[in-house]
């Protein structure tokens, strides 16, 4: 069992930047763990996964803006997200489970409870 905290998240103008922050209960280390957004109206997607520090992938949308990185020694997992956009407004959350790690995947057994991001223009 894993339970993931998160924290961070906000309200902030287009342009601005936010972390989220993602705390689990025990080493993740081998895990894949991605950070996942749910917009009102529209399909929850993953907008960037990792496993471990040496491996990450990214939703085109968010590329070159969004960073997820992890603190082992803290069982932290980060997404730090600049240059927001309005369209960028979601609720987002963090996931992890064991297995196959790649961004399509949508099945994890770990959630974290979810955190709100709004950007205005």
């Amino acid at each position: 069992q894993v339970q993931l905290v998160q924290s961070g998240g906000g309200s902030v103008q287009a342009g601005g930047s936010l972390r989220l922050s993602c705390v689990a209960s025990r080493f993740t280390g081998s895990y894949c763990m991605a950070w996942f957004r749910q917009a009102p109206g529209k399909e929850r997607e993953a907008v960037a996964v990792t496993r471990g520090t040496d491996w990450q992938t990214y939703a085109t949308s968010v590329k070159g803006r969004f960073t997820i990185s992890q603190d082992m020694g803290k069982n932290t997992l980060y997404l730090d997200m600049n240059s927001l956009k309005p369209e960028d407004t979601a609720m987002y959350y963090c996931a992890a489970d064991r297995g196959v790690c790649y961004l399509e995947r949508v099945e994890y057994n770990y959630w974290g409870q979810g955190t709100q991001v709004t950007v205005s223009s």
